[in-house]
Formats: C-alpha cells, structure tokens, sequence
C-alpha cells in the first residue's frame, strides 16, 4: 500500500471517528493517534498548519491547548467522500440503454476551469469517450448544471442524451472509455490481502489471543484508506455493462464486513486517547500532556 498523507489521514480521522463524538480533537490526541499510525509528531503538526491555510480545518484555543474541527468545506468533502464509500458500489440493474454525454468548448484562458471539469467528470464516473465528449450511463444532468455554474463554464458546456445505435456493442464502448480490466485487477489485489486478514481476525476474537485494540484501529484505518480509492476510479457502471468475472461487489462486502468486525475495538481505543474541549482538563492530566 502506497504511503499515506499526513493530511489525508487526519480527514480520514476526522470524517470517521471525531465528527461522531462532538466534532473538535485537541492537537495531543491527533499527535497519539496518528503517531501509532507512523506519523511524528512534527509531521502532524505540519499537516494541521497546511490544513488550515486551505481551509480545511478551523483551530480554538481552550485554556492554553489547542482543538481542531472541520470547516464548511472539509465537511462537505467528507460527506461527499463517506457517501461514495460507504454506498459503494451501488451495483445497479435495469439500464435503460441510455447515455448522457458532456461536451465542452473552453478557451485556453480558463484553462484551470477547464482542467477541474475533468478532474470532477471523472470524480462522477463519466469516461471520455473522444477529447472533450465524455459519457455516463447515468442522468447527471443536475450536477453538470451545477459543476459549471460553480466554475464559471456554463456557456461553454452543452449535455445530451443518446442512444448508440451502431457499431461498436456496449462492451466496447465501455472498454474504450474505462479501463475496467486493470480497475478488476485492484479490487482482486484487495480481496486476496484482506480475505486473509479478515478470516484471522475472526478467529482471533474468539481467543484470549485477540489484538489490543490499538491494532484494531491502525487495522480499520488502514483498510478505510486502502478502499476509499475504489470510487475515485471505479465508474460504477451499471451490472449490463460489466464484466462477468467483476469483482467489485465482493470486495465492497469484504470491506463492510471488515470494517465492522473490527469497530467496537478501534473505537475502544479512539475513545481512550480523545481529548474534546469539555473533557480537555482531566483527559490532559491523564495522558500527562
């Protein structure tokens, strides 16, 4: 597994444990956490300080200690994020054949605007069929109105819906705007390590030999970052035009189930290192801080 960002663990963090217990961490119990994640203290701190210059994070300071909670825009991204991930993958039947397209004719001077509308079409499962044509199974058009409102393009974006009526199948349509073979790879990778994982997990909760549940958390964290990737390049076509081996469906049961054998340990030991500003005095006096 790649090398995770201080920053994207901290959102990872906040999104999945601190905006459920009252939204505010102090900067000791990020610095605890995400230490027995790798991250020193340093790193943590350096993180925090990029995080608020992007608006990502909002600081208060409680009788000499500081506490950190999300801001308008990282809640958004992270509610944004939670549904992709945990309604993923939708495993929808019954298309009706349908495309909906986006073209875009955007000058050179917006070039920025232009680059964010792909980075966001993809973002949406939309594959790029030709330059500047790209295709979704899905009616989008709400979010499309709304995309290029938001960056200013709304003259230079048009939308239509489609039916393909020759030559290629849908199979090869699909094949040349995603690349579903390599996506397919991915989630087969996961489930061979976290197959593994899980079945001695199991097991290991029936024994006095259980892990602590510190390694509880680091082991759900760690499977939250590895799965969160899926819906940033994984379309979520519609079951009519996947492959018959996909094993996308498997490794979304695999991560669910995963994710919550493992959540009363890691938040038995979330819990036992957060510091919120109402508890602030007596948890700082317990960690020594």
């Amino acid at each position: 597994m790649a090398r995770l960002r201080p920053q994207s663990m901290i959102l990872t963090l906040l999104g999945d444990y601190v905006r459920h217990t009252g939204g505010c961490i102090w900067i000791g119990s990020l610095v605890q956490i995400l230490g027995c994640l790798g991250v020193s203290s340093q790193g943590v701190r350096s993180a925090v300080s990029r995080m608020k210059q992007d608006d990502l994070l909002q600081a208060q300071n409680v009788r000499g200690k500081s506490f950190y909670s999300l801001t308008p825009a990282s809640s958004k991204l992270l509610d944004e994020g939670a549904a992709r991930i945990f309604e993923f993958p939708r495993a929808r039947d019954g298309w009706d054949g349908q495309w909906h397209l986006v073209t875009y004719t955007i000058p050179e001077i917006s070039r920025a605007a232009r680059d964010q509308l792909r980075h966001e079409l993809e973002w949406m499962g939309f594959g790029m069929l030709t330059l500047a044509l790209w295709i979704s199974p899905y009616d989008q058009r709400a979010k499309i109105e709304s995309l290029a409102d938001s960056l200013g393009v709304r003259a230079c974006v048009e939308m239509f819906t489609a039916r393909h009526d020759g030559f290629a199948n849908p199979q090869t349509i699909v094949a040349r705007c995603w690349d579903l073979q390599a996506i397919n790879a991915r989630y087969a990778t996961f489930i061979q390590k976290y197959k593994t994982l899980y079945a001695k997990d199991c097991r290991a909760l029936t024994k006095s030999s259980a892990p602590d549940p510190a390694e509880h958390f680091v082991r759900r964290f760690n499977l939250i970052h590895e799965f969160r990737r899926f819906p940033f390049f994984d379309p979520d076509l519609p079951t009519e035009l996947l492959p018959a081996d996909w094993r996308g469906t498997e490794a979304a049961r695999l991560f669910h189930e995963y994710h919550d054998l493992l959540a009363n340990q890691a938040h038995a030991y979330f819990q036992s290192v957060f510091v919120a500003p109402a508890n602030n005095k007596q948890k700082v006096r317990a960690l020594g801080r």
